[in-house]
């Protein structure tokens, strides 16, 4: 799978392209539905499979702060979806000049004459282009012109429910990983680099790994049990904190992880951290002594369910 950053190093497919536009935030059990779908169309017509990103997601542009937490960064996501049958992945960096782009423009600067789309799935209610004026039914009479097809993404239902990102990040925010793994099709997780903290945890008398998020909001916050993937096929069991420290002042968004019976130096390493159960939610304590019974006891919960 090939990742490109923007059009400008876009090579227009010759014979054409299968194509998909959205979010893909979580790469959930929906999003993995439609991407095998459109894999089935691009064998039947011979054609590569194609995904468009925008980044930063629409919703992160127009409302900053106030959007949505991400499920899964940028390059979370393409490591997902390095997993599926997807040959090439376009980010096209979402601005101001993009979202007031003529939808006209954008179908035939973009799909028609950049990628040359035969086949392109959407959602029903997908729009785009400027004062959102770009809406499916203009695809599918811009498509009968130009020589491409446009379908629906079909609602994927599990367990009763249209899986979403939306459903998920509601499930994450409640604490339900079960859920939000059910609809996932894996366990959330968040995959970062680990790097030098403030070294608390080891004065504390437990010594913890500290996560790069990249992150300026969380679909989790507390303590959670976890395991830790990423050191050479090991799966490592431990608890993790995701907030800001309320007891010891900690500023930003952190993700702190003790690894049980693991003392080995791993900064700088590129790690995964799965959340399999929250314990509680973050709390602020009196006393560092306080903090350090506390953590014992999250240490005993984490254990146990992680049959550890």
């Amino acid at each position: 799978m090939r990742l490109i950053r923007g059009l400008s190093h876009a090579k227009k497919f010759p014979k054409g392209c299968v194509l998909t536009i959205g979010n893909f935030d979580g790469v959930h059990l929906g999003h993995q539905a439609v991407i095998s779908g459109l894999a089935q169309e691009g064998k039947r017509l011979g054609l590569p499979v194609v995904i468009m990103l925008f980044e930063p997601q629409p919703l992160e542009y127009f409302q900053g702060e106030n959007g949505p937490a991400r499920i899964t960064r940028l390059r979370e996501k393409v490591l997902q979806l390095k997993q599926l049958p997807v040959d090439e992945v376009y980010v096209l960096r979402f601005s101001r000049v993009l979202a007031d782009w003529e939808p006209e423009y954008f179908i035939q600067e973009v799909l028609c004459n950049s990628l040359n789309v035969k086949y392109l799935v959407v959602g029903d209610d997908f729009h785009f282009g400027k004062a959102r004026r770009g809406t499916f039914s203009l695809l599918q009479s811009w498509g009968h012109k130009m020589g491409f097809d446009v379908s629906d993404t079909q609602p994927y239902l599990l367990q009763g429910k249209r899986v979403s990102s939306t459903l998920i990040r509601d499930a994450l925010a409640k604490g339900d990983l079960d859920s939000a793994a059910l609809f996932l099709g894996r366990s959330f997780s968040v995959c970062g680099r680990v790097v030098h903290g403030d070294k608390r945890g080891r004065t504390l008398g437990f010594p913890t790994a500290n996560v790069e998020m990249f992150r300026k909001t969380s679909p989790v916050v507390g303590v959670f049990a976890i395991t830790l993937t990423g050191l050479g096929g090991q799966v490592i069991r431990g608890v993790a904190n995701v907030g800001n420290r309320p007891t010891v002042k900690g500023i930003g968004l952190l993700l702190e992880v003790h690894l049980f019976d693991f003392n080995e130096d791993i900064y700088g390493r590129y790690v995964e951290v799965h959340f399999k159960k929250k314990i509680r939610d973050e709390k602020h304590f009196q006393s560092l002594e306080e903090l350090k019974l506390q953590i014992r006891e999250d240490i005993t919960v984490a254990k146990s369910s992680l049959d550890y």
